[in-house]
């Protein structure tokens, strides 16, 4: 029995160790805002500035003109609406703090700017009076990875985010020259209003477009990239 004693003693100091890491580990853990911290309604001189390379929006396309943060939205074209769209990026700190310590699965949820780790474009819409009266996520076309397939399906999560009953979805039939991807067509547009959220706008695109085929007319073999999968999602405040 008293051989059991250093025993006992080692494993009770590995426990500790590794309790004590755990703690040091999530205390030195920085942490990243995302879009879901911007409220509606709140003015623009109360939005956090852990955002990073601001710009003016191009409705889902690449960033315009640069802006040093939200308060310069005024530099940026307003939209038919009136709206003035302002890009912006999540911080890259976690990610590179993630590289420092080596994990793997951290490094894969943190790089870039995601939502349920599906790379997007992100978008802030303010009004004349400085109130962010809209958010706006589209999945990110410049995406190579094999996620830009999936892309469409970015909107069963959104759903689920806020409720998937009550949504008014209409779908549309193939314009001239669109044709499923496979045995696949998704041209859906679902609207909804959630209390204490606004209106919410969803379009999912699965198809492919004009002058895209699933076979290279010349060689007979597969194309890669050539259909559309694409979600834009707006939250805009209720009227």
């Amino acid at each position: 029995m008293p051989r059991l004693a250093p025993l006992i003693l080692l494993g009770w100091l590995a426990s500790s160790f590794v309790a004590a890491r755990d703690v040091a580990f999530a205390q030195d853990r920085p942490t990243r805002l995302e879009v879901w911290d911007l409220k509606l309604g709140v003015s623009v001189d109360a939005l956090p500035g852990e955002f990073s390379d601001h710009a003016c929006g191009t409705n889902g396309g690449p960033p315009s003109t640069p802006l040093r943060e939200f308060r310069e939205f005024r530099r940026c074209r307003p939209e038919p609406g009136g709206l003035r769209e302002v890009y912006f990026r999540y911080d890259d700190e976690l990610e590179y703090w993630a590289k420092a310590n080596d994990l793997t699965m951290e490094i894969a949820r943190f790089s870039g700017t995601k939502v349920y780790n599906f790379p997007v474009v992100l978008s802030a819409l303010f009004d004349e009076r400085g109130i962010l009266a809209g958010l706006r996520i589209i999945s990110d076309p410049r995406d190579t990875s094999q996620r830009r397939e999936d892309a469409y399906t970015l909107r069963n999560f959104l759903t689920a985010r806020f409720g998937r009953d009550g949504w008014d979805c209409a779908d549309f039939p193939p314009e001239d020259g669109e044709a499923p991807v496979a045995r696949s067509f998704i041209k859906q547009q679902c609207r909804k209003t959630v209390a204490g959220v606004g209106r919410l706008d969803l379009r999912t695109h699965y198809l492919r477009k004009k002058g895209q085929t699933e076979l290279d007319p010349r060689t007979g073999r597969d194309t890669e990239g050539q259909f559309e999968s694409l979600v834009r999602f707006e939250t805009s405040l209720a009227p």
